[in-house]
């Protein structure tokens, strides 16, 4: 990566848009919560959002990690002396304390952990927000500035704190391990793996095994899947991890998982744009609902990552296929290439648009990732390996291999063209194996010609390979044919995307009653924000030149002819990384003309009756609606339910759990609270509750509510009248499920507060 150099184009624009967004955020303010942490006044006040929670800190770890490489690919002065001193600031706070802890949170929730008597939950930790998710960020960040800046310092705060973490676990049964790591922890297996290539010190050998989570992954080593209704961002650096283990290790057990779960979740659970996950879950295999909160922008960041190790395994072309897919439609799309500003969840709901983080006040996960993407463009477009050198990705650069003083230049300006020119602008006589890709998109033959004269056409293993000594001014020339092709949806045949060879081409759909802003400090807050019809295209699928037309003047954009119903309407499409700050679709219903007489998109108009009577809604056993709508709980239980493929919440004995959600002040409102109708009296571990318990508005009881199994095997909603008295001139209510001795509140698979009543 550090001998790769971006040139021009649509990387180096997104590069240098994230490069100015990483100088422009203030250290004293990332670092701030890191001081408050140990009782000390900051510097200058920390940043909104997430910083203002208990997940403060990621994201000067995320800044590092960020900085440091946007640093070995820019080298940018300015970043370099930031990074210098946050470094600094960071072993000072670590100075304060005797064990070596550095953080964005006080240390209380280690402290009760490293006792062996703790509650633990997917996303809670001895009352920590997913702790030790958050101070991986801190330990990766180190671990990067010190590999790629050579910083000696920062190795000395992370060994330190490495020996924290180390000293603590000690305490620690394998099975109070095991039960540590049911709440999110991030890639703390892959961190301490890297330190543990970097000292040599076999503690942090250990303490990365340790931190595999084998309920999770030994199912994947024996190739079973199990992730459905799973956490998908908590799950994907678990396996990196692994296959960083295997690395080091040689244990087959770690690559098999990472092999098993890469093809699982790429072909079985990814969107068009490369993206995976609907409200950061994995669902059933072969479903790809649409979504507001589908395609999380962390996940792709994670998969790629996931991706690089299983080409350096083997050095098969379709993991390049995907990573090219992802990089293009979802990491690329990511970032507005006017403010700099990232996604958290990409929208595949037809009619939505994509919604940024703030600058200030947002700073969620995808932030952080979203912080790195920019500077990770350069990784992978070559691999190199001895005298074979792989062209993995069409992107104008440079490479130098300073082992044999070869300098080459890839120039492109693909996918815009599709013309390739790789020149060799230094090398005397070196022999290289030069493998160029053959994309599984391409449609045509790929020639490459050396030199203006010799012709080479034959590939293998998705390779197009030329074996020869090289000489400055060497050149390889050569064309990806593109054409227009259909991707349709792995669970319902109408519901197609357009490509237009790898990029996605979305509909421009527009702004009409588009929000004030996209950019915004909480990502959820849009959700509910009303939709447009989006055109239904009657057209054949098999013949996409027939009626979808290139613009004359305008690099890949197109326009349908009048195909689109009701109406005879034309639609124009662009790439999607290129557009910003308007509605859009990724998916089409697209059919025949007979089919479209009697089509009524049923989940749709489903869809916008809930949405017309919503005032909010929050998904319980969800991290993020949950976290965002002020979850309390106690002796609080989260599962999901694959047979009508949702998570739920309840509470058991003396129990709740409440959220605190949005209401229309003096106007009636309902709460729809969704149960399953099978859901009875609760059997467990020699433990009898009967599902018996009553619902609060702001501790007033609403309900009393039994379910005893008696209605249909699905889902059911009741709606509750909320008495107007407690809505009174109020914003938002606190929505409460209470439990007492021997009853469970819930299951709870669904709360929404709505305007109208649903029978």
């Amino acid at each position: 990566m550090t001998n790769v150099r971006l040139i021009d184009g649509i990387f180096k624009e997104s590069q240098d848009k994230g490069k100015e967004f990483l100088i422009t955020l203030d250290v004293d303010r990332l670092i701030a919560p890191c001081f408050e942490a140990v009782s000390q006044s900051p510097k200058k006040p920390r940043y909104g959002g997430w910083e203002s929670t208990g997940i403060a800190g990621h994201s000067i770890g995320h800044w590092l990690s960020a900085a440091a490489t946007m640093y070995a690919v820019a080298e940018d002065t300015v970043l370099l002396q930031k990074l210098e001193y946050a470094v600094d600031e960071l072993a000072h706070v670590q100075s304060l304390d005797s064990d070596g802890y550095v953080s964005g949170f006080p240390r209380t929730c280690f402290d009760k952990v490293f006792t062996g008597d703790f509650e633990v939950e997917n996303f809670g930790l001895a009352g920590g927000w997913v702790p030790w998710y958050s101070i991986h960020k801190i330990y990766a960040g180190l671990i990067d500035v010190y590999t790629l800046t050579g910083n000696k310092k920062a190795l000395e705060v992370v060994t330190k704190l490495a020996d924290w973490a180390k000293k603590g676990t000690d305490n620690l049964t394998d099975e109070q391990f095991q039960r540590m790591l049911i709440c999110e922890h991030g890639g703390m297996n892959e961190a301490l793996a890297d330190l543990y290539t970097i000292t040599d010190n076999q503690d942090y050998l250990e303490l990365a095994i340790r931190f595999c989570h084998n309920s999770i992954l030994d199912p994947l080593a024996k190739g079973m899947d199990e992730l459905e209704g799973k956490h998908a961002n908590t799950q994907i650096p678990k396996v990196i991890g692994a296959a960083k283990l295997f690395e080091i290790t040689g244990n087959e057990d770690y690559k098999n998982m990472a092999v098993f779960f890469w093809n699982e979740v790429t072909k079985n659970r990814t969107y068009i744009i490369g993206g995976n996950s609907i409200g950061e879950h994995f669902g059933p295999i072969n479903k790809e609902t649409l979504g507001i909160t589908t395609n999380e922008t962390c996940n792709t960041y994670n998969m790629l990552k996931l991706t690089e190790f299983l080409y350096k395994w083997s050095h098969q072309a379709q993991y390049f296929d995907y990573y090219e897919r992802a990089l293009y439609n979802h990491i690329l799309a990511s970032q507005d290439p006017d403010s700099g500003m990232k996604t958290y969840f990409v929208s595949t709901q037809p009619g939505h648009f994509k919604v940024y983080c703030s600058h200030d006040d947002s700073f969620w996960c995808c932030t952080g990732t979203g912080m790195e993407n920019p500077a990770r463009y350069t990784r992978n477009i070559y691999y190199r390996e001895n005298d074979q050198l792989y062209v993995n990705l069409y992107i104008a650069s440079e490479l130098v291999m300073e082992d044999k003083k070869v300098k080459i230049k890839q120039i492109t300006d693909f996918p815009r063209s599709s013309k390739v020119k790789i020149l060799v602008e230094e090398s005397e006589a070196e022999f290289l194996k030069v493998h160029i890709r053959i994309p599984n998109w391409v449609s045509g033959q790929v020639k490459a010609v050396i030199n203006g004269k010799e012709t080479y056409a034959a590939s293998e293993e998705g390779y197009l390979t030329i074996a020869r000594n090289w000489n400055s001014g060497d050149t390889i020339e050569f064309e990806l044919p593109m054409s227009l092709h259909s991707y349709t949806a792995k669970d319902n045949p109408t519901k197609v995307g357009i490509m237009y060879g790898p990029v996605v081409l979305a509909g421009a759909l527009g702004r009409q009653n588009f929000p004030e802003s996209d950019i915004l400090d909480d990502h959820l807050k849009l959700n509910n924000h009303p939709l447009i019809d989006v055109p239904t295209l009657v057209a054949d699928k098999n013949n996409l030149e027939q009626w979808i037309k290139p613009v004359e003047g305008s690099p890949l954009t197109f326009e349908t002819i009048e195909v689109g119903q009701p109406g005879n309407v034309k639609v124009s499409l662009i790439p999607f990384y290129e557009l910003h700050h308007q509605r859009y679709t990724l998916y089409w219903n697209l059919m025949e003309q007979k089919e479209y007489e009697t089509f009524v998109d049923q989940e749709k108009e489903d869809f916008e009756k809930m949405r017309a009577v919503t005032v909010d809604v929050v998904q319980p056993g969800e991290q993020q609606p949950e976290i965002e709508h002020g979850i309390k709980s106690k002796n609080s239980t989260t599962g999901y339910f694959n047979v009508v493929q949702k998570p739920w919440r309840d509470s058991r004995g003396e129990g709740y759990f409440s959220y605190d959600m949005a209401v229309e002040p003096d106007k009636q409102m309902y709460l729809l609270v969704t149960y399953y109708g099978r859901d009875n009296t609760l059997y467990l571990d020699g433990n009898k509750w009967e599902r018996d318990f009553e619902i609060l508005i702001d501790s007033n009881v609403i309900a009393h509510q039994q379910l005893n199994g008696k209605l249909s095997d699905s889902l059911i909603d009741v709606c509750y009248e909320i008495p107007t008295s407690l809505t009174n001139k109020k914003e938002k209510v606190e929505v409460k499920f209470s439990s007492t001795e021997g009853k469970a509140a819930g299951g709870v698979y669904g709360v929404r507060i709505i305007n109208s009543p649903i029978v």
